[in-house]
């Protein structure tokens, strides 16, 4: 990798040189290890949402579509996973082939080295931050847009005209005429019988079918109607100018439901909107008030992440310097489970309002940064325990016979 490098003490260019070798390999790793995360996590999210996509009969541009608009959500949590990884790996190939050992000969240090991680974990910082305050709300923005949109295409297609349809459960409905593609209604009937105690039934001479994105629901707007609702005792007429019939999602695409927008899906402007928003505020109630303290707090923590995690893995990389790559990856991603567990931890005790979130959120944080720090210094100063050299010789002291007293 850097056998163009001269021996001896380099000059500043052949600093650069090595530099731009090392960031090189540190953006071709994470590549290769984020696309990896991100494929998996799509292919598992994929298999979930298998029913809404038989169910809608979607050609394969509209799913690579909408997992592109997923792709953000997992990504403020991959990308830290993936910036580990990559200065872990690279740092853990270069101390096994001993071309640190070589580098420091030359009277490379450790400091002159840091400049490539640090602008690399940066970089995927200030990433995480755009996809944390704006890039995930407009992907779960399209997501549901286009979840919605797919679902009023499929409803219009069902409401053939003349037809009586009972694919909705509970209701039944009936146009005399649909106007394709734009979803306009003449002379509707429907039959709403998904209260047990009261059946209604409501006539109107037009509507049309539209969509709620911040509930997850098909509407049916009907207008300038009458509603004749019966129950064990009594009938009722009622004229009205709009009614709305409301459709959930889950009677649509067999149980599959998107609900009401939450917290973890709305950009960080919003999330302020929503935290000042007193009417709001009063109907959840107090604990959705912490959910939203929480979640400010988790799209701080997550791109800050990127730069502590980087910088942990740089040391864990020379402490275990000669163990294999893929043994590699599984010491590293146990690494991260701890980091997780611990701010898992922390976005629970913050909900339930055990714990302030300040605390819980960043303290897994600044114990990953002050190792980092520890282990960056200790390495630099080559006073790093080696932990397979350690191993090798504790085995070995083992394995000897005991010498004669």
């Amino acid at each position: 990798m850097f056998s163009r490098l001269r021996p001896g003490l380099p000059a500043l260019p052949g600093i650069r040189l090595l530099s731009l070798h090392i960031f090189v390999e540190l953006v071709s790793v994470f590549a290769l290890s984020l696309g990896s995360l991100l494929a998996l996590l799509l292919i598992g999210r994929l298999l979930s949402l298998r029913e809404l996509f038989l169910s809608q009969d979607l050609a394969l541009s509209d799913i690579v579509q909408l997992l592109i608009f997923l792709s953000p959500f997992f990504l403020l949590l991959l990308l830290p996973i993936a910036c580990m990884l990559a200065v872990f790996l690279t740092f853990l190939r270069m101390n096994t082939d001993r071309e640190l050992i070589a580098l420091k000969a030359g009277g490379v240090s450790l400091y002159q080295l840091l400049p490539a991680p640090v602008v690399f974990c940066l970089l995927c910082t200030v990433l995480n931050f755009w996809i944390s305050i704006s890039g995930l709300a407009w992907g779960m923005d399209n997501f549901r847009v286009h979840v919605l949109e797919f679902a009023r295409t499929k409803t219009q297609l069902m409401l053939q005209p003349g037809v009586f349809n009972r694919d909705f459960k509970g209701l039944t409905l009936f146009a005399e005429q649909v106007t394709p593609g734009g979803g306009q209604l003449k002379t509707v009937f429907v039959r709403d019988g998904t209260r047990p105690d009261v059946s209604a039934t409501i006539v109107a001479p037009e509507g049309s079918v539209a969509t709620d994105p911040d509930e997850g629901q098909i509407l049916f707007l009907l207008r300038d109607g009458h509603i004749y609702r019966q129950s064990e005792k009594s009938l009722e007429v009622l004229g009205f100018e709009t009614y709305v019939v409301r459709l959930d999602l889950s009677q649509l695409f067999r149980g599959y439901k998107l609900g009401d927008v939450k917290p973890k899906e709305v950009s960080w402007t919003r999330l302020g909107e929503m935290e000042k928003d007193e009417a709001l505020v009063k109907r959840q109630g107090e604990n959705f008030v912490r959910k939203i303290k929480v979640e400010r707090h988790k799209r701080l923590v997550l791109p800050v992440a990127c730069l502590v995690l980087g910088l942990f893995a740089l040391p864990l990389a020379g402490a275990f310097q000669g163990l294999k790559q893929h043994l590699g990856l599984v010491l590293a991603l146990g690494c991260f489970l701890v980091y997780y567990t611990l701010l898992s931890l922390g976005l629970s005790l913050g909900e339930a309002g055990s714990l302030d979130p300040v605390v819980g959120l960043w303290l897994p944080d600044v114990l990953f940064a002050l190792a980092a720090a520890a282990g960056i210094r200790m390495t630099a100063r080559e006073r790093l325990p080696h932990v397979l050299d350690w191993l090798s010789h504790v085995r070995l002291r083992r394995q000897s016979p005991c010498s004669p007293s």
